[in-house]
């Protein structure tokens, strides 16, 4: 399984930009369509909303790969 380290910028990201910003989807339109396919679980648990707010602390699966939100370390 991939594991990827995603450091968040800000207070949290919606999920079609995190699935794109780690490169999981080549496009935002096929984040999108992943998620409403059912492609994605946050947290162990199927997320259909395309744009629900990840924040530090969850974890992000899609396709054996694994995304961990870290903490923006500048708000620390």
């Amino acid at each position: 399984m991939e594991k990827i380290d995603f450091e968040l910028r800000g207070e949290f990201i919606p999920l079609d930009s995190l699935l794109k910003a780690t490169g999981l989807a080549e496009s935002g339109g096929r984040a999108r369509m992943m998620v409403a396919e059912g492609m994605v679980q946050v947290d162990g648990r199927p997320e259909a909303r395309k744009t629900a707010k990840i924040r530090a602390g969850q974890v992000v699966s899609l396709h054996g790969a694994q995304v961990r939100v870290l903490a923006d370390p500048t708000q620390a």
